[in-house]
């Protein structure tokens, strides 16, 4: 560890998301995890304590937005009040997992860009600075009114793959929609492999619909790495699997880095043979019973615990950050 880095000068505090992977970041840092104290009064109100004094100190909390989204949004919120209104120097959001950077556009009447919403949120609250993981989209970055980090996990599914043996003759990356496609070409040119892209068109939050997967592209490859950024109910993912399995693919490994896998999304992954692997990150805490035999869930901690240290040395985490060329 750097001897610049002072662990007296710093406190770490974890919402109820992901405790995990607070402790596994505090560890590589060599900092303690302090304990926070959460409670509900009789009419359902939310209550919380720091467990340590934090006047004076960097502060640095760490939740992701999983369900139940509210209550750890709420969680964080005021835990970022707490530090704010308790003296800290500087309080920093470490949120793994935004589930809101989904809501980024008003694409019908009426609604809310709740991406932006959150980000002034998180603002008011107390974050002077916010680091995050993969954003579902490049402009969520943007409505964000403090210094926000969106780290990658990239390199690790890289190293992960690459050690495993590839064949650019077998071995193709699938975008499952436009929106990753420039996200899958950086994969895949580091990978040394072949790029495809499908057109996706989502019906509703649970359905979508594959329609421009171009034969072609994917004709003579046996094994098909689908590299996207999340994976909640897999119906994007399923629908794929099945396009591509009837175009001659025999082998899908699915990539996410925020792998969810809500309602029916472990059946459904289950009914298709094919895919063989499954590879995503600790971003999410996972059930035991969502975890199953074909994944691989590759652990964060170091990667938060690096831009942290950088952060706090005043020093570049270009190469962390998810939209960093290679």
């Amino acid at each position: 560890m750097d001897k610049q880095f002072d662990p007296d000068d710093v406190r770490f505090f974890s919402g109820r998301s992901n405790p995990q992977l607070a402790e596994d970041i505090a560890r590589t840092l060599n900092v303690p995890l302090s304990s926070t104290h959460f409670s509900r009064f009789s009419n359902d109100n939310l209550f919380v304590q720091l467990g340590d004094s934090v006047r004076g100190r960097k502060v640095y909390i760490v939740q992701s937005l999983t369900p139940p989204v509210s209550d750890h949004l709420l969680e964080l919120l005021m835990m970022l009040d707490i530090a704010k209104s308790a003296a800290a120097r500087e309080v920093h959001a470490i949120i793994p997992y935004f589930s809101y950077a989904r809501s980024d556009k008003k694409d019908a009447p009426r609604i809310s860009i709740t991406a932006r919403l959150v980000a002034d949120l998180l603002q008011t609250a107390g974050a002077t600075h916010v680091m995050t993981m993969t954003l579902h989209s490049p402009q969520v970055h943007g409505f964000f009114g403090v210094p926000t980090d969106p780290l990658t996990a990239r390199m690790e599914f890289e190293a992960y793959l690459k050690a495993k043996g590839l064949d650019a003759k077998r071995d193709l990356v699938v975008a499952p929609d436009m929106g990753q496609a420039k996200s899958a070409v950086r994969f895949a040119r580091s990978l040394g492999l072949s790029i495809a892209s499908a057109d996706k068109e989502r019906v509703s939050d649970t359905e979508v619909r594959i329609g421009g997967m171009i034969g072609r592209q994917i004709r003579g490859f046996a094994h098909a790495i689908v590299y996207d950024d999340e994976i909640a109910t897999a119906g994007s993912v399923t629908e794929l699997s099945e396009v591509l399995v009837e175009n001659g693919i025999q082998r899908i490994t699915m990539v996410c880095t925020h792998g969810l896998f809500l309602g029916p999304a472990i059946e459904r992954l289950k009914a298709i043979p094919q895919i063989t692997e499954i590879i995503t990150t600790n971003t999410v805490a996972l059930p035991p019973e969502k975890v199953l035999p074909t994944m691989t869930i590759l652990p964060v901690g170091h990667l938060f615990a690096d831009a942290i240290r950088l952060n706090y040395l005043r020093r570049s985490i270009g190469e962390l950050f998810t939209f960093a060329e290679e």
